[in-house]
């Protein structure tokens, strides 16, 4: 089921992806520099260069500015993105924590857990990942990290309660098997992005908010007409950026749950644990109070509806299917699937 030929193409999709990720991003910080510039020149009503901009090769006027401030944004836009992302790099995990609850634990704390991981680990001849806790009744798991020394795998206490020793050793190796095929890497990357734009998308949005009700003052006086033209291109510019920092997501194949499933097979060799997991799972994973670029870092995440279209992971049907046809794993004759409509 998870051929030696498929997971080294998947690794190197993954690498791949991080790669055109980090080289997309500055010509997404661009567009958000031409919205900080459009937004700026419409709030201030500088149709003179502005920012200490010289104006006389765009003649003047108020898109003139909007050119000749845009090199200025950018620098800004750059600093400020180069800034988060260092934070980010090395404090990713410690905003995760913050914004799941997730709390480290030891052997001591929870010797079963950390048995089960720590075996998976050896029988792979690889470090182990520090184990995390949510105190919650859903059922979830996610792993998470950049480097070696930063992986962690992270469960909820619903997870651990309801899953026997089998099922819970099936999640720790798909979650294992994120970190193996660099899934979890790819997965933070964007995380990091994605949150740098809605960050900026949001203050842009203020700022057009306020700029529009300081310039309603003015536009008695004339100019309002371009100032309103200016705001208008401003959204566009924030929603295409927005659009293609979304996109982000597409680029994060929902072939990598069924890969994960695979290689928690070929770990314990037990794929009725992995089907009985998801079995479990299914309907009792939602972490409402979790970010939404987290949720998608998670064994399931479901959605239906509208918001089904952005989808990142397969149905657990499907995936049970899978690990029935490929894995020969057995289904529990009580599972019902959970609807999503």
């Amino acid at each position: 089921m998870l051929g030696a030929t498929g997971l080294r193409t998947h690794i190197w999709n993954n690498n791949l992806k991080s790669v055109l990720l980090l080289a997309g991003f500055p010509f997404l910080l661009m567009l958000l520099a031409l919205a900080a510039s459009l937004v700026f020149v419409a709030f201030t009503g500088d149709g003179g260069g502005g920012y200490g901009a010289k104006s006389g090769a765009y003649g003047g006027s108020e898109f003139g500015a909007v050119m000749a401030n845009w090199p200025q944004m950018a620098l800004w836009s750059v600093i400020i993105a180069g800034i988060w992302f260092v934070i980010a790099w090395f404090s990713h995990q410690a905003m995760i924590d913050a914004a799941t609850g997730a709390k480290k634990v030891t052997r001591a704390e929870q010797p079963e857990l950390y048995n089960l991981l720590e075996n998976l680990c050896i029988s792979r001849g690889i470090t182990m990942p520090a184990l995390r806790i949510i105190e919650t009744p859903q059922m979830n798991a996610y792993a998470s990290g950049l480097t070696e020394k930063q992986y962690s795998i992270t469960v909820t206490t619903g997870l651990m309660q309801s899953l026997d020793s089998d099922e819970l050793e099936a999640v720790l190796a798909h979650e294992l098997t994120h970190v193996i095929n660099r899934d979890v890497r790819l997965l933070v990357i964007s995380v990091i992005f994605v949150g740098i734009f809605s960050f900026v998308a949001q203050l842009g949005v203020r700022a057009m908010f306020h700029g529009a009700v300081a310039r309603s003052g003015r536009s008695r006086r004339g100019g309002g007409g371009n100032a309103a033209v200016l705001m208008i291109v401003a959204v566009g510019v924030i929603a295409l950026a927005w659009f293609l920092a979304i996109a982000i997501r597409f680029a994060l194949s929902r072939k990598r749950e069924f890969m994960a499933d695979a290689g928690a097979v070929e770990l314990t060799k037990n794929p009725d644990a992995m089907i009985g997991a998801l079995e479990k799972i299914s309907g009792r994973a939602e972490m409402e109070n979790a970010p939404s670029e987290i949720r998608e870092m998670m064994i399931e995440n479901p959605k239906s509806g509208f918001s089904g279209i952005f989808m990142t992971h397969p149905p657990i049907e499907k995936r049970i299917e899978a690990l029935v046809k490929f894995a020969g794993g057995r289904r529990n004759p009580g599972y019902s699937a959970v609807p999503t409509v």
